[in-house]
């Protein structure tokens, strides 16, 4: 690989899709961003479609100080898919530090409806607000006009998208299918609107005052379309939802105190609240601190109950119940690992595989790999965790998952006394450990490396990797380590020739 941009550009399209990404997250990791946004590129020219590879050269223009071009990227990988929760973390930092806070955090908001479980959603809207609200009263609206910003966050954001061409929830989403109707009629009563819309309500009301601010509403989105019209255009869409319960789903006061009870009657079986993703994401916090305590048991029992209730939820309640459902097979397998019970362990972190794969989930697959090949490695079977490792290695992100992940595919081979293969990934993960500079992970490579040596003959750089072991566990004070590999380096010195 050459070591100029334009050498690299000119080079044609070679080797596997996963061998150019993974050169990009190289180069990416060492902070060579127009290297990796190179690469990222090739990959791109062998799989045109590959929403990942936009969202990591958007990765890669924000660290340039680019969020235009980040922007442009994030969108790009939205094409296809506009729920692509990657593409949306994306696209909400792009705006970000574009200064479009507002508009970043309607974004960061939409992520979180999708995946409530990442944390990264949850600081997004907290770090937006933040700047929102301080701003309040200061003229810094002069992104989208020279007016001072005097809005208050209260409602939820997610109805200022129609610079995307959707809206935001299932409901009008499937009202966009219909013809528009020709005339707007005018709900009964306030109080129907507040009944039909629900949750939405808040909503309405919120952008109802937006349009009371003269000064806003004479602003433009980046799109150039002027604010008045896209909230107007919101406010239309959910004119059209009312009139459409109206005549589909008409609420009697009957059917409204049924649905109450029923409410508070499956709130009282499930002991769920009535957000399902403020519940999950609380919920799987909670599973997660059992077990990192040493409360296995305690995790399981958590992780089941809330799977039981999740089970009992329609797909409307929670639109990515398999990925939620994923999740929650991980936390169980996760605690069965612990507690020994490695068979069921395997049954649910295969589940929790093929959920991934059916929901197109990188990340879950790679979760879902990594666990069942810490499974077979922890009962012996090494062939099987290699095939899973293996399968993992295009997904890994960042330098320490890779030093890990090819120390562990290199240890089976020696397991199975595959030498040259055990070498191979050994110096791979020597590699990876040293670009990040992790001290544990370059004296536990090179340790591999030295013991595949010595099985291949190799005595010299068997004794090389030992004494550079040796040098890494001195620096970290590891008395054990130093004397291990002291006692590994002496014997490998009987070898050399006198």
């Amino acid at each position: 690989m050459s070591d100029t941009d334009e050498d690299h550009n000119d080079q044609k399209p070679k080797g596997a899709f996963s061998t150019w990404m993974a050169d990009g997250d190289w180069f990416y990791i060492k902070g060579e961003y127009k290297r990796a946004i190179s690469s990222y590129t090739t990959a791109l020219d062998i799989k045109p479609d590959e929403k990942t590879c936009f969202v990591s050269r958007s990765k890669c223009y924000l660290k340039m100080g680019q969020p235009e071009s980040a922007l442009k990227e994030a969108e790009a990988s939205l094409q296809e898919d506009t729920s692509f929760y990657e593409g949306l973390y994306q696209k909400a930092e792009a705006l970000y530090y574009m200064g479009e806070f507002e508009f970043a955090l309607v974004f960061y908001r939409r992520g979180q409806k999708i995946r409530p479980q990442m944390q990264e959603f949850r600081l997004g809207i907290q770090k937006a607000q933040e700047v929102i609200e301080k701003s309040v009263g200061i003229p810094v609206w002069h992104r989208v006009g020279p007016s001072s910003l005097k809005l208050k966050v209260k409602g939820d954001l997610s109805f200022l998208q129609k610079d995307e061409g959707a809206q935001p929830t299932a409901a009008i989403q499937h009202l966009t299918v219909k013809k528009k109707q020709q005339a707007q009629k005018t709900p009964k009563s306030e109080r129907t609107t507040k009944q039909l819309l629900g949750e939405f309500y808040t909503d309405k009301k919120y952008l109802e005052t937006l349009l009371q601010d003269e000064d806003l509403v004479k602003g433009k989105t980046k799109g150039g379309e002027q604010l008045h019209n896209v909230i107007q255009g919101c406010l239309s869409g959910l004119d059209s939802c009312t009139e459409f319960w109206t005549q589909e789903k008409p609420l009697s006061a009957q059917e409204k105190e049924r649905k109450l009870r029923q409410d508070k009657c499956s709130e009282s079986r499930h002991g769920a609240p009535s957000e399902p993703a403020q519940y999950l994401l609380k919920s799987l916090e909670d599973i997660d601190a059992e077990l990192t305590s040493g409360n296995a048991g305690g995790s399981l029992k958590k992780a089941e109950d809330v799977m039981k209730i999740v089970q009992g939820w329609s797909e409307e309640e929670v639109p990515n119940k398999k990925d939620v459902l994923g999740s929650l097979h991980s936390c169980i397998g996760n605690a069965l690992i612990d507690l020994g019970d490695m068979d069921k362990a395997l049954e649910h972190h295969k589940k929790d595989l093929e959920l991934a794969k059916q929901c197109k989930l990188p990340e879950a697959m790679s979760r879902a790999l990594d666990n069942i090949g810490r499974v077979y490695a922890q009962v012996g079977q090494f062939t099987q965790a290699i095939e899973f490792w293996e399968e993992k290695i295009p997904l890994a992100r960042g330098g320490l998952e890779m030093t890990w992940l090819f120390h562990e595919i290199g240890w089976c081979y020696l397991k199975l006394n595959r030498h040259k293969e055990a070498r191979d990934y050994a110096v791979h993960s020597v590699a990876a450990a040293d670009e990040i500079a992790d001290e544990k992970w370059q004296m536990n490579a090179n340790v591999l490396v030295a013991q595949s040596d010595l099985k291949l003959g190799n005595f010299e750089s068997c004794v090389s990797h030992f004494e550079r072991a040796l040098t890494q566990a001195r620096l970290q004070d590891d008395d054990s380590a130093v004397s291990v590999i002291q006692k590994a380096l002496d014997e490998a010195k009987q070898h050399l020739p006198q």
